[in-house]
């Protein structure tokens, strides 16, 4: 008995009363053999695959268990009052499937906080799906969010689930929010009204059931009064606010931050075990992190890059911004000059910092220094402020 990957076995017939088989006989055994062959083959490969499924089953379940951990509310680091308040809320919030604005400065760990709400709530087992908003045009975002058909536009070669119906039963957490156009504002309030949309370019309904965590780096409420953010999507995502605070408000966590992630790049870049100086961690404490804990744990990385093989983090391992700047962000270090040149090196050193907080994002800086963009850009130029 023969199959694909060759000899299976052998199919012994006997005839006890003719001592032979005709032709005919022999050829009906071949064809026999050849079906029993297929047949047995298909049994292996159905028990094969049976087990494979169970196999991918169980590590799925170890998976998801892991994520979960992962994302387990006593691994957030945190032990300030101000943080205290925002676990005491998130608590309270993540066993329901109520929705969610998560409002905090860039890089306070929005994100995290929306992890840990699903994973440890009633819909851990379902999709958890992210899109930044702040990231796409409003044509590519209507998209992500909702698909698009075959040919409803240049490019569009075949179609495509949005993240809308991937995340059904689960949660989608829109990051920036705040950053939507009017335009997609109207769609997503309807999507969050009626339980469905319409794909781009289609003609079908889709239902969906989705659990919405949305977060912002901006004052929606602001945003409200000033029009550019609808009032009634407003109120549909903010049934349950929480407010993160940034890291200059919480520097108690500095020092318990610093040391996670020493321990996390140590590892990770295959350095010896190594602790902060003093001094370090003075600097570390005192400064105001416009970037908040991500900038923090930026600053570590390339520390313990710099250190090698020493198992000290020292002053000489920060980078300058750390040394330069005190508690309230002025410079610290004496600096020559008229007090228009002092002044316009402070407006400088701020209109540089605010740059990088938003990642080179014009308009955001500007709004957070209350300049209109041209003004930014002026300054950007005056400056020669590499992006």
């Amino acid at each position: 008995m023969r199959t694909r990957k060759g000899l299976l076995g052998v199919l012994y017939a006997l005839n006890k009363l003719e001592g032979k088989f005709t032709d005919k006989e022999v050829r009906l055994l071949e064809i026999l053999s050849g079906t029993i062959a297929i047949s047995i083959e298909n049994a292996r490969l159905y028990g094969e695959l049976k087990q494979y499924a169970s196999s991918l089953e169980q590590e799925n379940r170890m998976l998801k268990s892991d994520v979960q951990d992962l994302f387990n509310i006593q691994g957030v680091i945190g032990s300030s009052p101000a943080m205290r308040q925002v676990f005491a809320l998130v608590e309270k919030v993540m066993d329901t499937t109520t929705s969610v604005l998560i409002q905090g400065e860039t890089g306070t760990g929005k994100e995290l906080i929306a992890r840990v709400i699903h994973y440890n709530g009633p819909l851990k087992d379902k999709p958890f799906v992210v899109e930044n908003c702040g990231a796409l045009s409003e044509n590519l975002l209507e998209s992500e969010l909702f698909g698009h058909v075959k040919g409803s536009f240049t490019g569009a070669i075949a179609d495509k689930k949005g993240l809308f119906e991937q995340a059904d039963g689960g949660t989608v957490f829109l990051d920036e929010i705040g950053e939507m156009s009017s335009a997609m504002q109207v769609k997503l309030l309807r999507v969050l009204q009626e339980g469905q949309f319409r794909p781009v370019g289609g003609s079908r309904q889709i239902h969906i059931d989705v659990r919405l965590i949305a977060s912002t780096n901006r004052n929606l409420e602001e945003e409200v009064k000033k029009g550019n953010f609808r009032e009634d999507l407003f109120y549909r995502i903010s049934v349950f606010p929480v407010m993160l605070p940034p890291l200059r408000e919480r520097r108690e966590d500095i020092s318990l931050l610093a040391a996670h992630f020493l321990k996390k790049f140590t590892k990770k870049l295959k350095r010896p075990a190594a602790k902060l100086t003093p001094r370090a961690m003075d600097l570390l404490s005192q400064f105001d992190w416009p970037g908040n804990v991500r900038e923090l744990e930026n600053e570590i990385e390339r520390a313990v890059t710099l250190a090698g093989k020493e198992r000290e983090i020292s002053e000489e391992h920060l980078s300058e911004k750390t040394k330069t700047f005190s508690e309230k962000g002025i410079l610290i270090q004496k600096t020559d000059g008229t007090l228009k040149e002092v002044t316009e090196q402070i407006e400088q050193r701020i209109v540089s910092e605010t740059l990088q907080k938003t990642r080179g994002n014009r308009s955001q800086a500007a709004r957070m220094l209350g300049l209109t963009r041209q003004g930014l850009l002026n300054k950007i130029a005056r400056y020669n402020i590499n992006l």
